[in-house]
């Protein structure tokens, strides 16, 4: 599991990781929501505090960037001259337009300054899973290790093999559907089969994306939003061998949550709505029940590309959330009988810690939602109303999406 969150801000040393199990508090850990109602981000905003705060300093750039050329401030050249803001601009940007295209602007150079390296705690566990283990013991490692996704290393080649998460044992499950008469060879399936098995079911390839650990944490990102990736290995090149060192593994959530934690006076200028930047999904969302079965809500989220989604009651209020990661305690111990059961047990399998879905209302805004991304291991939002139905669903690749784009800071 994600250990030392409140460190983020601190660089960790190189270290060499095994090509076998060592553990990693830095993979995802099933931080799913629980089968709570969720605590609204309107009660961790501290709204009239921040309506009542008098005018913000002008914008500075961030004390730890690097080099130094970015604390000064630099002059224009005598034979440059000043471009001046044409009166149109000026008039159609209001001081909250202002306020927030700086404070996103902050944001960005802070993330082109640092390195994915950053990111990192001081100290932590990589579990790293070799390709040629037993589909069914990687399994119970997640559980044991109560993560939700490890990297893959391949012994024969030395080299990174890519991610296991949640989508890799969903194919299992519908290999297992369309191919019911090898139900008894699963078990003997390892985790360089798992190719085999795309191939079989059509589905995609897994995902070997990787980047350098002193490359722009911004690159990071870009690559995250570019692959639709939720989390990207941090992989070490030796100059003279080429050989290949596994550093560790960074998720949207800790990048978002790095940003939150060491960009308060930038991320406190974020102050406009839900709403008004259009931020998530609101149109043709999947749902569904309790008493659907988890075989039938593995169904939608294949069909719809999708790892979440919302349970409603017969009246659309929202109940709860199944994500992708609710699927590996039903099939504990390869027992894929499991699936024919309903939702609602599947939920009652989290663990007890786990907290609540998380919501909001189109009236949040985004400096609420970064309050609650350094507070709480959030990593998605569902909108709803007054009446508790369902408006929308952001993600964290949403948010992430928002910040980096300099084209579109209102969301249009």
């Amino acid at each position: 599991m994600e250990g030392g969150a409140d460190n983020s801000s601190s660089s960790a040393h190189m270290a060499s990781a095994p090509a076998h199990a060592t553990a990693d508090s830095t993979s995802e850990p099933a931080a799913t929501p629980g089968t709570g109602t969720g605590i609204p981000l309107r009660e961790s905003r501290p709204v009239a505090a921040a309506d009542d705060q008098a005018a913000l300093p002008e914008l500075t750039l961030p004390p730890i960037v690097a080099p130094s050329s970015y604390l000064r401030v630099k002059k224009p050249s005598p034979s440059t001259p000043t471009v001046m803001p044409s009166p149109l601009e000026t008039k159609t940007q209001s001081p909250l337009d202002r306020e927030q295209s700086e404070g996103l602007e902050a944001i960005r150079e802070f993330l082109k300054v640092r390195t994915s390296y950053d990111v990192l705690p001081l100290s932590f566990r990589l579990i790293v899973l070799d390709t040629d283990l037993l589909i069914k013991k990687s399994l119970n490692i997640l559980i044991q290790n109560s993560i939700v996704s490890a990297p893959l290393w391949d012994s024969q080649t030395s080299r990174f093999a890519g991610l296991l998460t949640s989508t890799d044992y969903i194919n299992v499950i519908q290999y297992h559907i369309q191919y019911p008469d090898e139900i008894s060879k699963l078990d003997q399936f390892r985790l360089r089969s798992l190719r085999d098995i795309e191939k079989a079911i059509g589905a995609v390839p897994i995902e070997t994306l990787s980047v350098h650990p002193s490359r722009p944490l911004f690159e990071a990102c870009k690559q995250m939003l570019k692959t639709r990736a939720r989390r990207i290995p941090l992989v070490d090149v030796d100059d003279e061998t080429g050989r290949e060192t596994l550093i560790s593994v960074i998720t949207q959530y800790r990048i978002l949550k790095f940003i939150a934690v060491n960009n308060a006076d930038y991320t406190v200028m974020l102050k406009k709505t839900v709403r008004e930047i259009n931020l998530g999904s609101y149109n043709n969302l999947i749902t569904s029940t309790m008493d659907a079965t988890v075989l039938d809500v593995i169904r939608l989220m294949v069909d719809s590309n999708i790892s979440c989604i919302p349970i409603l009651d017969s009246d659309g209020r929202v109940l709860n959330a199944f994500e992708a990661v609710d699927i590996i305690p039903c099939i504990k111990g390869g027992v894929y009988e499991d699936l024919g059961g309903s939702v609602g047990e599947a939920l009652c399998k989290r663990p007890d810690d786990a907290p609540g879905i998380y919501t909001c209302s189109e009236d949040d805004r985004l400096d609420a939602i970064f309050d609650a991304v350094r507070k709480s291991r959030v990593h998605r939002l569902i909108v709803i109303d007054d009446d508790n139905k369902l408006k929308g669903v952001i993600s964290l690749s949403d948010i992430l999406k928002y910040v980096l784009d300099e084209e579109g800071e209102d969301g249009a």
